[in-house]
Order: structure tokens, then C-alpha cells, then sequence
């Protein structure tokens, strides 16, 4: 069964599920809409299912590979990059005034969604490209932004980040990379980077790699971080792509999945480069950069799930087994349209929680109020770890489906699971998100994440569906109690319980929008509400049944665990 682009899916939440019309009903996003919605959503997914899709095998067969110094991917990839620059999809969410579209965040959200289940390893390279072009629109100085922002959205350049050093991963502090000024008023990066997404390719004119370092006068620890541009060839005077930079690739990773995607080791010997901000003010830069993948990357998540629920269904649609005479399929047994369910109610709530996080930064930019922040803010960490937790979780159970022809490469099942396996480490690994949430996200007293199980109560209240809107209702409290307790708590005791704190938030929040779909009064949607609010639901109260006991983690030391 081929992938197919979920347009319709997308479209269903926006209508329904997302309320998409508030943002178009700003003066900011006017321009956004349904006939704009339908035309864009529709375009990228025929994108998707036929430029994209047939990539997919082929990268992983192939790989990205180090020749001679010289980066060279699979068959085909220049090619679908480049049918996504040249329909502007780099840009959808960009300024108008760099080349952008400047539509909502929302939309790019699932055009991003389709791209990442139709071909994860190319869809990366324009991920990182949005996210330097995010960074650079808010932190570099004019004449950095005229030069680099439209050659960035119309995809003639690229971009990176670098952040990660060999002793440096997490904790970013650590980094040792150097920044040298010169008299010219550019820099000389000297250092070492890991794990550098789409660090080279051999279809873009340049490679603009953001990268943090430290200048001679820095402070230790991250407010002594700054962040530098670095690009591949130097523009000469007409912008043109010039004289080789002084990096290289030093070597690319052998990965568990993602092949068709090159992740490198760099190392930067005396490269030129131009401040992005502030001295010692990159990480602030740079995680407007990371803000904006953390998002991307819970979307790579939810596309991966889609993908591999397709591919399942297909499988069980088609595979005859356990009937007489053969004629049955194994879509009709209990268990296996279990696991389906499964499947599509956890990928239907991730993609809620992603989409909303996505309203949320929308409104914040088209209205500038505080509240529409703190939302973004709060949703987040909770739409990477959940996408991407969702997106494993997805994907084993879709092996599982196909039964030992999951085990078999030539079924695309497994290659599903190896290529999501790291979008829960990379940009902040869950833990960190869920520390995250427990920490800086409740450092207001709660008072974001209480607003917003204010509104979940409230949608729940009302004799419309009220078999499935109680339990919401009583989830809701629950978490409402867990929050009080965690603001109280102190921080060893927050972190303790940081993960399934997150876990039950995203819980309680799949409930909420599984409950706004049944509202739509499409049967299909009330089943799958049913299933969910029944088979998932519950989970949020073992989840914070656990959290309040923090010693159950804490007074286990270290040496005990070795023991």
C-alpha cells in the first residue's frame, strides 16, 4: 500500500478540531483562507505521494556517503529537494519580504507533517533550513538577513545548526569551540561539531551552517555561548557563492536508521564567519532556532506514525489468515483492529497537540498577547515528546501488525521504526522536554498549564456526548491536582515525576480533542473517541498516581543501580 498524503485528515482538524478560523480571522493571516487551506494542503500532498513517497526505500538502500571529501546522496534526492524549493515549501511560513509566503505556522505544520511520513531523511534538510531561517529572521543584523534570508526560503542555500561537541551534548555550556575577531569585523570559528543534520549535500549551492562558539572574553557555562554564521563558500560581492570556506566534513555517522539523511562531524579550522546577535547571546538565538525544530521534529514524529498506520492497514487489509478456505484477512480479528485503533487514536491526538501548539505560536505573532506566548510555550515540549514517543510507539506496533514480515526489511515496517528511533533524542531528548515542562514551563506558578486544563474542563461540561465528556471532565481534575502538587514540590521532586507528568498531560489533552472531533457528528470520529476516552484515557491516572512518590526515584543512588 503506498503512502498517501493524510490532506484530508489535516483538513478535518483545522475545520474542526484546531479552530484554524481564528487565525485566518486575523488581520495578519487574512490571506489564509479555505480555498487557500484546501489549494496548499492539496498541492503538497500530491508532492508527498509522488516525488516524495518513492524516495523513501531508496535512501535507506543507498545512504548518504563521504567520497573524496565530497558528500554524495541517494539517487533522486537532488531532485525531490529541489521539487520542494521550487514549489516554495522551504518558505510557506516565511516573510514575505524574504521571498516567504507568510502563511500560518498551522499550515506549514502539516505540509511538514506530510513531508516527514512520505520521506523522513530528505524532509530533515528543509526542516533545518526553516529553523535557520526562523533564527536569523529574529537575531542577525539586516544586512545578514538580505543577503542569506532569500537564497535560504527560495532553497538555493541551506541550513544547519551545531551545537553538539564531543564532550558538549546536552550541556551546551560545555562547548570549547572558539571565535576569534578579525579586523574586518567577521570571526575565525576553530573547533569540532557532531551530529550535524544535512551538514553537506551535493544538490545546493551553499551550506549555511549556524554554529555556536565562544569568544576570547567569554564567560564559562552557556551565557558565554555565541552563535556565528558560517556559510560554505564565501558570497563574493554579488552574493554569488565563492571562495571555499575553511571547514570540512570530516566523516559521516553509521546510523540505526535515516540513511538517506548525512549527519557529519565538522571541523572548522580558521572558517570565517559573522555574529548572529549579541556577544554571548546565542543561546537565546539559538533557541529560537531549536523552538521552532522542537516543533518540526514532534511533526516528523506524527508523519512516521501516519506513514506506518497506512502501511499496517494495507498489510492487514490484504494478508489472509485464520479463516476457512483462506478468505479471511487479518483485519478481522479482534485484536489486530485493537492495535489499528491504537494506532489511529494515539496519531490523531499527537497531531492535535501539534497542530494546537502551532495555533498558538500563530496567534501569539498575529496578536502579540502574553497568554497566546505562555500557550505556545507550554505546548512545545509536550508536542515533541508525545509526536515523537507517538511515532515509536506507532511504528512498533505497526511491525507487530505485519506480524514476522514486519521483521523483513522488504516490508518498509522496520525501516519505519529504525528511522523514528531518534527523533526522541535529538533537538533535547523527551527527558529534557519533560524537565522542561515541570521546570521553566510551571515557573509561573502553574498558572499557563491551569488556564489550559481551565478550557479542557469547561469543553467537557454539557449533556452533548456526555458518556465520553465525564471522564475528560474527571481526567482534567486529576491533572489539576498533579499540577498544584508539582508547583509545590520542590525541584529534584519535579524532575523525578517529569516524564509521566508529560505523558498524563498529553493524555488528557488527546481526550479533549478526540472529544471536539466526536462533536463533529461524524460516526467514524465518535468510535474513535469511544476507543480512546475507553482503552487510553485511564492511563493518565496511573501515570499521576506515580509522580507524587518522588523517593521511589531519588532514593535509589547510583551505586545501588550498578549493583
Amino acid at each position: 500500500m503506498p503512502y498517501r498524503a493524510p490532506v484530508s485528515e489535516i483538513q478535518f482538524l483545522l475545520e474542526h478540531v484546531i479552530d484554524f478560523a481564528g487565525i485566518a480571522a486575523t488581520d495578519r493571516f487574512a490571506e489564509a483562507t479555505p480555498d487557500t487551506v484546501a489549494a496548499i494542503l492539496g498541492e503538497a500532498g500530491r508532492l508527498c505521494d509522488e516525488v516524495l513517497a518513492p524516495l523513501q526505500r531508496v535512501g535507506d538502500i543507498e545512504r548518504a556517503r563521504l567520497e573524496n571529501g565530497v558528500v554524495r546522496t541517494p539517487t533522486g534526492y537532488g531532485d525531490g529537494y529541489r521539487a520542494v524549493a521550487e514549489g516554495g515549501w522551504i518558505g510557506i511560513a516565511a516573510d514575505p519580504e524574504h521571498g516567504g509566503m507568510g502563511l500560518p505556522l498551522t499550515l506549514a505544520s502539516g505540509v511538514n507533517d506530510m513531508m516527514a511520513g512520505a520521506c523522513l531523511s530528505l524532509q530533515l534538510g528543509p526542516l533545518m533550513s526553516q529553523g535557520a531561517i526562523e533564527a536569523l529572521s529574529h537575531h542577525a543584523a539586516p544586512e545578514l538577513q538580505a543577503l542569506y534570508l532569500p537564497r535560504l526560503v527560495s532553497g538555493e542555500w541551506c541550513g544547519t545548526m551545531n551545537l553538539t561537541e564531543p564532550q558538549a551534548g546536552s550541556d551546551v555550556g560545555a562547548l570549547r569551540t572558539r571565535a576569534e575577531p578579525a579586523d574586518d569585523g567577521t570571526y575565525r570559528i576553530t573547533g569540532e561539531k557532531i551530529y550535524i543534520t544535512w551538514a553537506d549535500n551535493d544538490f545546493t549551492e551553499n551550506v549555511c551552517h549556524l554554529v555556536l562558539a565562544r569568544l576570547p572574553d567569554a564567560a564559562p557555562g552557556s551565557k558565554g555561548i555565541s552563535l556565528f554564521l558560517v556559510p560554505k563558500r564565501l558570497p563574493d560581492a554579488d552574493g554569488r557563492p565563492g571562495a571555499a570556506n575553511a571547514l570540512r566534513v570530516v566523516s559521516l555517522e553509521h546510523k540505526l536508521g535515516l540513511h538517506g539523511s548525512p549527519t557529519a562531524v565538522m571541523a572548522y579550522e580558521g572558517a570565517t564567519s559573522w555574529l548572529v546577535g549579541p556577544p554571548h547571546g546565542g543561546l537565546a538565538a539559538m533557541f529560537t532556532m531549536m523552538n521552532n525544530a522542537r516543533l518540526g521534529v514532534g511533526l516528523q514524529g506524527i508523519g512516521v506514525a501516519e506513514a506506518a498506520l497506512q502501511l499496517a492497514l494495507g498489510h492487514a487489509s490484504e494478508r489472509r489468515q485464520g479463516r476457512a478456505g483462506g478468505e479471511g484477512t487479518i483485519i478481522e480479528h479482534a485484536d489486530v483492529r485493537r492495535m489499528l485503533a491504537q494506532m489511529k487514536a494515539e496519531t490523531f491526538a499527537a497531531r492535535a497537540i501539534a497542530l494546537d501548539c502551532a495555533r498558538a505560536i500563530d496567534m501569539e505573532t498575529a496578536t502579540g498577547a502574553p497568554e497566546w506566548s505562555a500557550r505556545a510555550a507550554l505546548l512545545t515540549p509536550v508536542a515533541k515528546a508525545f509526536g515523537t514517543d507517538t511515532g515509536f510507539d506507532v511504528a512498533s506496533t505497526g511491525v507487530q501488525v505485519h506480524g514476522g514480515m514486519g521483521f523483513i526489511e522488504e516490508t518498509g515496517a522496520a525501516q519505519y521504526l529504525r528511522d523514528v528511533r531518534v527523533t526522541s533524542i535529538y533537538e533535547g531528548t523527551n527527558g529534557i522536554q519533560a524537565m522542561d515542562l515541570v521546570g521553566r514551563k510551571l515557573a509561573d506558578g502553574g498558572a499557563a498549564m491551569l488556564a489550559l486544563i481551565d478550557e479542557v474542563a469547561e469543553a467537557a461540561r454539557g449533556a452533548e456526548l456526555s458518556e465520553l465528556a465525564a471522564p475528560v471532565a474527571q481526567a482534567a481534575e486529576a491533572l489539576r491536582g498533579a499540577t498544584e502538587a508539582l508547583v509545590a514540590a520542590p525541584p529534584e521532586a519535579r524532575f523525578a515525576g517529569a516524564v509521566p507528568y508529560l505523558r498524563a498531560v498529553a493524555r488528557v489533552l488527546g481526550g479533549h480533542y478526540h472529544l471536539r472531533a466526536a462533536r463533529s457528528g461524524v460516526p467514524a470520529r465518535v468510535k474513535l473517541a469511544r476507543f480512546y476516552v475507553a482503552r487510553l484515557l485511564p492511563e493518565h491516572a496511573a501515570l499521576l498516581a506515580g509522580i507524587g512518590d518522588a523517593d521511589a526515584v531519588l532514593d535509589l543512588a547510583p551505586e545501588e543501580l550498578r549493583a
